[in-house]
């Protein structure tokens, strides 16, 4: 079995090694569709986030493609629709993650981050870069390899820390040309790749 440091240390994230894993996700049929149904979903069908069977037939379909485990996504459907995130999202405010992330359900607090940042994902792309754990493993791994920024173990569960950790490594590596949804395709194939 190889560790995850055999398997990176090859890898120099450089505008090539991006391309490729770009070419790389479009051969996998079964994400190439799901992105494809998300984005009718997102773009064309329920653009807005006003209404209850809008936000909740997004949250249904993100928990089912993505294998989220959300137990209970009506009652996160519900706190999006009391957030009136549209105006947020129009203007790019990553405080929003935050707002969804804190979910009360049976008297209990969750923080659905991940997911947070997946729905304001798939409404503005190349904005809001998604959070995964593959991503945040793969984030330390090349601070710790390369000195990309310096950055504390908890930073990527903030998100306007956890944006200015992409941006920067799109900065360091020379990506700037690529769009925010390229780097996340990026990251999490090569970050599953080295679990």
């Amino acid at each position: 079995m190889h560790k995850k440091t055999d398997i990176l240390k090859d890898h120099v994230p450089s505008p090539l090694e991006i391309t490729e894993y770009e070419q790389k996700w479009n051969t996998l049929a079964d994400y190439v569709n799901q992105e494809n149904a998300l984005n009718k979903l997102f773009f064309n069908l329920c653009p807005e986030n006003k209404e209850m069977s809008d936000i909740l037939i997004k949250c249904s379909s993100l928990n089912d493609f993505y294998s989220t485990n959300i137990f209970k996504v009506h009652n996160v459907a519900k706190h999006f629709l009391n957030q009136n995130i549209d105006e947020k999202l129009a203007t790019g405010d990553l405080k929003l993650v935050m707002d969804l992330t804190n979910i009360m359900i049976n008297g209990k607090r969750f923080f659905f981050y991940s997911f947070a940042t997946k729905y304001c994902s798939h409404h503005r792309p190349n904005i809001y870069p998604i959070y995964d754990s593959y991503v945040n493993k793969l984030l330390k791994y090349f601070r710790n390899r390369d000195g990309f920024m310096v950055f504390k173990e908890t930073d990527p569960k903030e998100y306007c820390s956890y944006y200015y950790i992409i941006q920067t490594f799109k900065f360091f590596y020379g990506l700037q040309a690529f769009t925010v949804k390229q780097i996340d395709k990026y990251l999490w194939q090569l970050g599953k790749e080295a679990q």
